[in-house]
């Protein structure tokens, strides 16, 4: 995931499964594509965070991101269902509305959960998949995270000042990167106002383990190399560990 600031064309709005979703398609200037590239973002973030690694592939590849129904520039409808379940079922759609056969897929966080569901559960197939600190196997949720998921409705009364130095500094501090004051701004706008308020505390109030189970069940099935990445304990390095789920075997690379 990227926290330099870059920014997305306006995205376009396609309806999947009767949620409107905002969509990004980047694609080279020159020459053929090498093949295709689907980001998916995680909580709280949107697919701003990938935009600075979208334009980079775009030279080469056809790079597609959206933003999750309730997240970014998507609306954030009440009505719509915005559960793990739901959002892996609507990854599906979406790679059929894009006529994605076998993309490579980036995803991080709850955008984990979604791309592992949509291959899992729903039989999409993929050419690669990269995870970055996914939501996968429980326990997952920090105790603040699972605060505000007991209470949500609580927290979304909170006066519009405390609401928006919370989010900030929720932001600020889950990224691995001092972010700059402009870019936790830019980061946060989704979440403000009388629309983005409740939407925050309402995103994180249907992510539930109970949803990733039947994904945890499965990995043993994954049909594709898999690289993982995650924050080391070491600070400031990351680690990756590289696998080949169709035989099994595990490789590390630093």
């Amino acid at each position: 995931m990227n926290t330099r600031e870059s920014r997305l064309p306006d995205p376009v709005h396609i309806t999947v499964d009767g949620a409107s979703v905002a969509t990004y398609v980047l694609v080279p200037e020159r020459g053929a594509p090498l093949g295709d590239v689907v980001f998916c973002h995680g909580t709280p973030w949107s697919s701003q965070v990938w935009a600075e690694a979208a334009r980079h592939l775009s030279s080469r590849y056809r790079v597609f991101l959206w933003d999750m129904p309730g997240y970014g520039r998507s609306p954030k409808d009440p009505a719509v269902p915005i559960d793990l379940a739901s959002q892996m079922s609507r990854f599906a759609q979406l790679l059929t509305y894009w006529r994605l056969d076998r993309p490579y897929v980036v995803a991080h966080d709850i955008g984990g959960a979604v791309a592992l569901g949509s291959h899992l559960l729903h039989d999409r197939e993929y050419a690669g998949l990269f995870l970055w600190d996914v939501v996968t196997l429980e326990p997952w949720g920090s105790p603040f995270f699972r605060l505000v998921a007991d209470h949500a409705d609580v927290f979304a009364q909170l006066p519009a000042t405390l609401h928006t130095a919370l989010v900030k500094e929720y932001i600020a501090g889950a990224a691995r990167h001092q972010l700059t004051a402009r870019w936790v701004d830019t980061l946060s706008q989704p979440w403000l106002g009388v629309t983005g308020q409740p939407a925050f505390y309402r995103q994180i109030a249907a992510l539930r383990p109970e949803h990733t189970r039947p994904v945890a069940e499965r990995l043993r099935q994954v049909g594709c190399a898999v690289t993982i990445g995650w924050v080391s304990r070491t600070p400031g390095s990351l680690s990756t560990r590289q696998l080949n789920c169709e035989t099994g075997s595990p490789g590390v690379r630093a």
